[in-house]
């Protein structure tokens, strides 16, 4: 759950999914749409869909005990060196590094690199590893990530309070600011999305479950897709809505729209009613297609961003 998130924001998601899935058998054997649905809101949702794969292997290859080599940890879904070197530093006290991001600026800063830490890597895993004390590990590990989380910081570094400023070089270039290196980044694309909440006689709502990969993998949404160039969000929901579903619908009036950033784009989902009027619903582009009563709604898996337009639901119907 760390990875990609901070600690305050993922403490409440750590207690309620102990509380759900108390130990790596439980979760080994839970279904994976509720694995999702604990994890919603949090993010990055292939963490989610790693994590409940490593417990099957976990449980299956290893009798339900995590594995003590590097070898084994990293080969697990979703761990890398940097979460298995913690892993095993942590819970068995194995002289092994880190390079978390609190490491890497601290690093960069200590080093004065010239590069960002991204495209020196390799330079920065062997410093993390030469500074590594071998009889404590697990304290030095954990120290060097707090020292990067409350003293390090990447906007204010607490240099006075530092117990390496006698070491660092970048402190004593007054560089701490300029530095890690920051890499160039380009604009931020904007999509805008048709969205719609598709109604059938019985006051059912169409949705769908997508494909396990990718950045929302396995998550329900409410159909739709980007718009093409000059065309309007009703057009570009008809269309989306053939294309994805096989069935033509009738769309209604404006339900609401939803502004969202994942970490690479930003979206605009323009969602709007529409009223099912002919074909049978076919999985065309998704895993699974199901109608829904609006009160069950809440039970599904949804990314973020639906499940501002399920509540929209929810109250309209109030």
């Amino acid at each position: 759950m760390l990875q990609q998130t901070q600690v305050k924001t993922v403490i409440p998601y750590y207690e309620r999914w102990l509380s759900a899935l108390p130990t790596v058998y439980d979760l080994a054997q839970a279904d994976l749409q509720a694995v999702l649905k604990l994890w919603q809101g949090l993010g990055y949702y292939a963490r989610a869909r790693n994590l409940h794969r490593a417990a099957q292997v976990i449980v299956h290859e290893h009798g339900g005990e995590f594995p003590q080599t590097m070898a084994a940890a990293v080969a697990l879904p979703g761990i890398g060196r940097t979460t298995a070197g913690g892993i095993l530093s942590a819970a068995f006290d194995q002289p092994v590094p880190i390079l978390d991001g609190n490491v890497k600026r601290i690093l960069a800063r200590l080093l004065a690199l010239e590069a960002p830490p991204n495209r020196i890597l390799g330079s920065l895993w062997r410093s993390s590893e030469s500074l590594l004390d071998l009889d404590q590990p697990r304290k030095f590990n954990q120290a060097v990530m707090d020292l990067g989380a409350t003293v390090c910081d990447r906007r204010r570094p607490s240099c006075p309070q530092c117990p390496w400023r006698s070491h660092c070089k970048a402190f004593h270039l007054n560089r701490q600011l300029e530095l890690p290196m920051r890499e160039t980044r380009s604009p931020i694309p904007h999509k805008s999305i048709g969205v719609a909440v598709i109604w059938n006689a019985q006051r059912q709502i169409l949705i769908d479950r997508r494909r396990p990969e990718g950045l929302l993998g396995g998550l329900w949404e409410f159909p739709g897709g980007k718009l093409e160039p000059g065309e309007t969000v009703p057009d570009c929901i008809k269309r989306e809505v053939h294309e994805e579903l096989d069935i033509d619908v009738a769309v209604g009036e404006h339900l609401i729209s939803v502004d969202h950033a994942y970490s690479h784009f930003k979206v605009t989902l323009n969602v709007h009613h529409c009223q099912y009027v002919s074909g049978e619903p076919k999985p065309l582009e998704s895993d699974e297609v199901r109608w829904v009563e609006a009160v069950e709604l809440n039970q599904y898996p949804f990314p973020t961003a639906n499940q501002r337009i399920v509540d929209a639901i929810l109250a309209s119907l109030l």
